[in-house]
């Protein structure tokens, strides 16, 4: 089963394991010891991760490391992208309002 990336993304505990992993690859064991769950709650969260593809897996002699899959970081940036341009327009906007009024009291 795929699940949505913004679905996987919208857990506070998924954004974290994301975090640290962009950082370096780490192991379930060592994702756990940053939580307060069971290492099965972490392993849960990194099987939707995982499904979402934002995860990527690899096997080093009996460990598996978990590391950041960075293109499909870039397809949220994109996304997110198009509403950035919105804001930072509008803030501008802003700027030029305020600019404007801070002018007419002096």
């Amino acid at each position: 089963m795929r699940r949505d990336i913004f679905q996987a993304i919208a857990d506070p505990t998924r954004r974290a394991i994301i975090t640290l992993i962009a950082i370096q690859a780490m192991t379930p064991n060592a994702l756990a010891e940053h939580f307060q769950t069971s290492r099965q709650a972490v392993s849960k969260h990194i099987k939707i991760l995982t499904e979402c593809q934002l995860v990527r897996q690899e096997q080093q002699g009996r460990e598996i490391y978990y590391s950041l899959e960075i293109e499909k970081m870039k397809e949220i940036d994109k996304w997110i992208d198009q509403f950035r341009k919105i804001w930072e327009t509008r803030f501008n906007q802003l700027d030029n309002v305020l600019s404007t009024i801070k002018k007419q009291k002096k």
